[in-house]
């Protein structure tokens, strides 16, 4: 048998072919380019377009939309579905905002209410990093806490406001309790579940090069786990967005100066609900803004780095 395949590789050498195609061994740049194409299968591709049609595309379906909100909205005013002084149309709440941009405590209102949610939230993302960390890190605690923190989540912020106010008063310090006891828990259940998706080879990797402790937090544990603790921080900002705008409705004082929560409450005791709509209306429009401005644009650039989403 041997003397056979020794006679066909002598004759096969003496015809010029090559002899070791078969036994060779991919090369590293035959694997390197075999990897890169099944990623590249699995990766979203989004082709690069003029920016002008990609406002177009991104801006025109939602003003569809606004503006079929908008025709409906009118139509129920024009009807009379309710009175006139339950219902006004989008001009008169158009003209409400026109109102207080005139008076100039417009931007004023929006101000208060997004610098409080703003110092509300960072707060918010560094007790809830810490604690989450640490909850998905120690057995002990996760099992002492984390259904309480899940409990804590589906609680509704404004349950807080009462407790709050005993505690700290007609005060700055009681929006701030709220904001925090609404986002806490959010981001740090958003962290854990980013934890907990972790491949283990890549804790192993980590400890193998010596990446433990604050290190490995730094470089391994939260850089990993960055999908799920995005999640977590977009949640936490809707809630404390929430918890702000419960508790600015309920802490009405002179000292504390007025944010949207509170022009929404003044609107309420004026009966006037032209200025009530223009409130709710005020207050989706900062919410909307600050997704499309902040963590969509952060999202993206998390999924790109992890090949899920590929400019072409």
């Amino acid at each position: 048998m041997a003397s056979t395949e020794t006679k066909d590789q002598s004759t096969a050498a003496a015809k010029g072919e090559d002899t070791t195609d078969a036994t060779r061994t991919p090369a590293a740049g035959d694997i390197a380019g075999l990897e890169a194409g099944l990623d590249a299968l699995e990766s979203r591709v989004v082709d690069r377009q003029p920016w002008l049609r990609t406002v177009v595309s991104k801006a025109f379906p939602p003003l569809v939309a606004i503006v079929i909100v908008l025709g409906l909205w009118q139509l129920a005013y024009h009807f009379e579905l309710k009175p006139h002084y339950l219902l006004p149309s989008p001009v008169d709440v158009g003209r409400s905002l026109q109102q207080k941009w005139l008076e100039g405590t417009l931007l004023s209102f929006v101000w208060t209410s997004v610098s409080r949610g703003a110092l509300g939230f960072v707060a918010s993302v560094a007790i809830g990093t810490v604690l989450g960390l640490i909850v998905a890190q120690v057995k002990a605690v996760r099992a002492a806490i984390g259904p309480i923190l899940s409990g804590l989540q589906s609680l509704p912020s404004v349950a807080w406001v009462p407790a709050a106010i005993i505690w700290f008063g007609l005060s700055d310090a009681t929006i701030y309790a709220v904001v925090l006891l609404g986002a806490v828990p959010s981001i740090a259940n958003g962290l854990v579940a980013g934890v907990d998706q972790i491949s283990p080879l890549y804790l192993r990797a980590g400890r193998t090069i010596g990446a433990t402790g604050l290190a490995g937090v730094r470089h391994v544990l939260l850089p990993a786990a960055l999908p799920g603790y995005i999640a977590g921080l977009k949640q936490g900002w809707a809630f404390s967005w929430r918890s702000l705008m419960a508790a600015e409705l309920i802490v009405n004082a002179p000292d504390l100066g007025t944010g949207l929560g509170q022009l929404l409450e003044q609107g309420r005791e004026l009966q006037d609900m032209s200025w009530v709509l223009a409130a709710i209306l005020l207050i989706l429009i900062v919410g909307i803004g600050i997704e499309l401005l902040i963590f969509a644009p952060v999202e993206r650039r998390v999924l790109r780095s992890r090949g899920l989403l590929v400019k072409s």
